[in-house]
């Protein structure tokens, strides 16, 4: 079979999206990953950051086999990595989060941002709206409303999905 024209790729739909992978993945998600890592992180740190600012509970708190399960499935990293990682956060000169245990397990830690981490994470959200905004400006704002609300919609079907 031949390889499919861009005609043919217009009426499938999974196979347009296929192919916005490396333009959207590799060559925006990783240029915005650089730039939130403020020079300072790692890309397994800023990913930790990101996961407490979307999935910390209601008191500021997550559980580090939380993150480490999902660091693990994304990066396919161990859990002596994530140790180290959290660690140099927790460390000097960062100390952007602190360990605690967990009251429900002596084994466990629980990971929170620290006044520190807090700034750091608004920094960095800062960073990303600067490097975003160029090419956000090139769209109408109409267009732009659109294309967040159709990503929004996306995920939310995407993470629908994969919960079953």
């Amino acid at each position: 079979m031949g390889k499919a024209t861009q005609a043919d790729m217009r009426n499938d739909f999974p196979a347009e999206a296929t192919a916005l992978f490396l333009p959207i993945h590799y060559k925006i998600g990783m240029a915005l990953e650089d730039v939130l890592r403020c020079g300072q992180l790692s890309r397994k740190q800023v990913a930790i950051l990101w996961l407490m600012r979307t999935e910390q509970d209601t008191n500021g708190r997550m559980r580090r086999k939380d993150i480490e399960r999902l660091l693990a499935s994304w990066f396919e990293t161990s859990s002596p990595t994530i140790t180290r990682a959290l660690r140099d956060m927790a460390d000097a000169p960062l100390k952007l989060v602190r360990l605690v245990e967990d009251p429900d397990s002596g084994r466990e830690k629980q990971v929170i941002l620290t006044p520190k981490g807090e700034r750091f994470l608004h920094t960095m959200e800062e960073e990303g709206k600067k490097f975003l905004q160029p090419f956000l400006a090139q769209m109408p704002p109409a267009e732009s409303r659109e294309l967040f609300r159709l990503l929004r919609k996306g995920v939310s079907l995407f993470e629908k999905e994969t919960k079953r």
